[in-house]
């Protein structure tokens, strides 16, 4: 990480299921502040950010010590536990689901998970669905969830056969934790649904539901999720996104200063590295109103602007979409009812209805080349994708989804799509190309390219390839599959 010019060491503070107490804040930024710290991000799963000197390292774990303030350097071992509690009374409509039970929950987590868990309601938008690899979402039944597994480096899926009481969560994400990582090799390993599911339940007494139906996927909107907002009964709530990510360390603690004086108990964080502050009174939006024109703070984005999701504090990533949102205002392109996300590394859990993906083999000049992918139905919580355009220079690639974009309305509408060949130029001629493609994430091994991740040398055939693995999921070189892709030829 950069920061002023210098290598910085990661700095990672877990918010557990994204809220945080502005006094915890405070503290936080007070300790950042006294180690050289002049901003704040926050993650994709809702978790704290920032980078810190190497000189200084020793005073801040001496300080955060003293706090009882759990962090990790430059790892990710122990990621948050994400849940759509920021939701609850202002974006969904669930029967159930309300501020009590999430509490409940967390507090009942009695040891630092090593998984990624995800708890959310299923009425909800904001939060992704599947980007954890226990996935439990609220079914339509009081204090039940679904629960979707997904195996550690893969984006294989499985469902448990039965709903999960709310009070269970915390011991099943443990127990499962138990059996999907091997603590004598670190290594993953699979496990038998059913069979796990019966040992569970006789011998810790786990209060199962059977499903009265399967869990449906809602259609997908992205709500809105900055500025003022009215909700209930005469409440306001403010969302605040920062176009470099970037949270000054002054403007988080006045909003935490803020939420004191006005007596508003917890901020929340986002999967879209945003906050929001709810429980405002009418009364007091004075106050917030000051602090957002003392701080110049513009809370009116464009909503082709708020649907991106990046890596944790990659430039590369940022700058790409900054690239490409320019092209989109410019272009007036609509883009609602899609999010895109942004890849630059392998096995990166990033939610998005449409995938830009770097690619390791550049192009004969040295190019760096992307692939524009999307999900089976453009719903982001869909994990079946299709390659859209496999080879895409940065200059090409604006052009490229302004093409899905149309896509995607073409659908919408059931218009009838143009044929593939119709936007060629006439000095253009179409061949088919054949390549490879994982079954499981859509991967394209391409022998014109190779794989660099895998030092494979361009002109390998694939049959010729021994013990290959995929470099986004890992999955073996038998579950790849031969496919015929367009190329254009001159």
């Amino acid at each position: 990480m950069t920061e002023s010019g210098e290598t910085k060491h990661l700095i990672k503070i877990n918010l557990p299921g994204g809220i945080v107490y502005p006094g915890d804040l405070l503290e936080i930024l007070a300790i950042a502040k006294a180690n050289g710290v002049k901003s704040i991000r926050f993650g994709n799963r809702q978790q704290l950010i920032f980078g810190v000197d190497r000189a200084m390292l020793a005073d801040l774990a001496h300080a955060f010590f003293s706090a009882d303030i759990a962090y990790e350097v430059d790892a990710d071992e122990y990621p948050n536990i994400t849940s759509s509690y920021v939701t609850e009374e202002i974006l969904n409509a669930s029967n159930w689901l309300r501020e009590g039970v999430y509490k409940d929950i967390l507090n009942a987590f009695n040891h630092r998970p090593k998984l990624k868990i995800n708890i959310v309601d299923h009425a909800q938008n904001l939060i992704p669905f599947f980007t954890g690899h226990l996935n439990f979402v609220s079914s339509e039944v009081s204090n039940y969830w679904f629960l979707h597994i997904r195996y550690p480096r893969t984006n294989e899926m499985y469902s448990w056969p039965a709903l999960v009481y709310s009070e269970d969560i915390p011991l099943i994400s443990k127990l499962l934790e138990e059996k999907l990582l091997n603590p004598s090799s670190g290594n993953e390993i699979k496990i038998e649904g059913l069979a796990l599911y019966q040992e569970f339940a006789k011998a810790h007494g786990l209060v199962g539901q059977a499903y009265q139906k399967p869990m449906q996927h809602s259609s997908f909107r992205l709500p809105y999720y900055e500025g003022f907002n009215k909700y209930g009964q005469h409440k306001l709530w403010l969302g605040i996104y920062r176009r470099h990510e970037e949270f000054p360390l002054e403007l988080l603690a006045e909003i935490a200063e803020t939420c004191v004086k006005t007596r508003i108990g917890q901020l929340y964080t986002t999967a879209w590295k945003s906050i929001i502050i709810k429980s405002i009174q009418p009364a007091d939006r004075q106050f917030w109103s000051h602090l957002l024109d003392k701080h110049r703070l513009n809370v009116r984005h464009a909503a082709n602007e708020l649907n991106w999701q990046l890596e944790d504090v990659c430039q590369e990533a940022l700058n790409l979409k900054l690239h490409l949102v320019k092209y989109f205002e410019e272009a007036d392109l609509r883009t609602f009812g899609l999010c895109f996300a942004i890849k630059t590394k392998p096995r990166t859990g990033l939610f998005g209805s449409v995938i830009i993906r770097k690619k390791e083999a550049k192009t004969n000049e040295g190019e760096t080349l992307y692939e524009v992918l999307h999900t089976k139905n453009f719903n982001p919580n869909n994990k079946e994708f299709v390659v859209f355009a496999p080879f895409n220079r940065k200059e090409d690639l604006a052009e490229s989804l302004a093409k899905l974009c149309e896509y995607y309305y073409s659908l919408q509408l059931n218009f009838a799509l143009p044929k593939a060949n119709e936007n060629l130029k006439q000095s253009e001629v179409l061949e088919l190309h054949q390549v490879y493609q994982c079954k499981h994430c859509q991967t394209i091994f391409d022998d014109i390219y190779g794989d660099e991740f895998n030092n494979v040398k361009p002109g390998v055939k694939f049959e010729e390839i021994e013990n290959y693995l995929c470099p986004l999921c890992e999955a073996p070189k038998e579950d790849f599959i031969k496919v015929d892709i367009q190329k254009n030829i001159a």
